[in-house]
């Protein structure tokens, strides 16, 4: 048995929130950290997951989704912080380990940033328009492409750790029209630069030993 420290899997899809984690990278994790970009969409999620944890090395990683969201509840702006109680999507759905913790992480990590803590739920597009309002019915309060399938190929995998924290990029009142070229792709993107502590103070709490 191996007393080596179960290594971290953080699950982006974008370049752009790839560059954002990466620029906030710095030690104090329990174990290995990979930062994976997986590509847009439940698919390429599901694949790139999938392949990740059937490495020797990262066989009982903990996996932690994230990246940016859309905001479903009319009090929602960008860069407010979504913490996953649940993730889910048509096949089913994935509880979240450690909830507590990382919003209080989160709070020390973004001081000022509205955190919210709630269910997820998956899409297979961008969310828009009246799209917010019927989600959001369901008693979801933000939704994005990949974290549901991350999580539920993470624990199909094997049991582990997972989680899901994602930055509010666009809400109702402030609909996305390209990320990076408005207000609030901005301020996701240095939200999301500075999260990566909160991420680590998670992984170190919840670590599941090598077998």
């Amino acid at each position: 048995m191996s007393t080596q420290p179960a290594p971290l899997l953080i699950a982006c899809a974008l370049g752009i929130e790839q560059l954002a984690l990466r620029a906030g990278e710095r030690g104090g994790a329990g174990g290995p950290v990979t930062v994976l970009r997986t590509g847009m969409g439940p698919g390429a999620a599901e694949r790139s997951v999938t392949r990740m944890l059937a490495a020797a090395d990262l066989r009982d990683a903990a996996v932690l989704a994230t990246g940016f969201c859309a905001g479903l509840a009319p009090d929602m702006h960008p860069g407010d912080l979504v913490v996953a109680e649940e993730t889910r999507d048509p096949r089913g759905t994935t509880v979240c380990v450690g909830t507590d913790l990382l919003v209080k992480e989160l709070v020390r990590a973004v001081p000022g940033r509205t955190v919210h803590t709630g269910p997820l739920t998956g899409s297979d597009h961008v969310v828009r328009g009246h799209e917010r309002s019927e989600l959001l019915a369901t008693g979801a309060i933000a939704a994005d492409m990949e974290s549901a399938a991350t999580l539920l190929s993470a624990v199909r995998a094997g049991e582990r750790p997972v989680a899901a924290v994602r930055v509010v990029v666009d809400a109702p009142e402030h609909e996305l029209v390209r990320i990076g070229t408005v207000r609030g792709g901005i301020s996701a993107f240095r939200v999301l630069r500075s999260v990566l502590p909160a991420y680590l103070e998670w992984h170190r709490f919840l670590l599941l030993p090598r077998r």
